[in-house]
């Protein structure tokens, strides 16, 4: 099922990349951290830890939209492999990561970065469409 990530959201994370803007190396060694448990858990096929990844917006909505468990849902979403992360960029509480097979967009929670959109990819002159994502 694919869906669309927030136009807001994406266009502010466009321009702050075409603007050069960055966070610090602490808050996107974090959001690269945590891109990294949630794609190591997706491979070793745990997606009850995956699950605790997701955003708790991304996780209702999966929920939802499937009628299944976080678990079962996202095991059916079949997400492509995202590999070893290549780009992080920080603005603020948001951020975006690519890794080698995929874009995820994150947002920073009092208990860390979690995944709000999951198995991304970009359209000309579209918002990112997304498999996974929260409302």
């Amino acid at each position: 099922m694919v869906r669309c990530v927030p136009t807001i959201a994406l266009t502010v994370l466009a321009l702050a990349t075409l603007g050069g803007c960055g966070g610090t190396g602490a808050r996107e060694a974090d959001a690269s951290e945590a891109s990294e448990f949630f794609e190591r858990h997706l491979v070793a096929d745990d997606m009850g830890a995956a699950c605790g990844a997701l955003a708790p917006s991304t996780r209702s909505e999966l929920e939802e939209s499937e009628q299944k468990t976080c678990p079962e849902a996202l095991a059916a979403e079949k997400l492509p492999e995202g590999g070893t992360v290549r780009k992080v960029n920080v603005y603020g509480r948001q951020a975006l990561v690519q890794v080698e097979g995929d874009t995820l967009f994150l947002s920073q929670f009092a208990e860390g970065w979690k995944i709000v959109a999951a198995g991304c990819h970009p359209e000309a002159g579209k918002p990112y469409q997304c498999t996974v994502k929260g409302g």
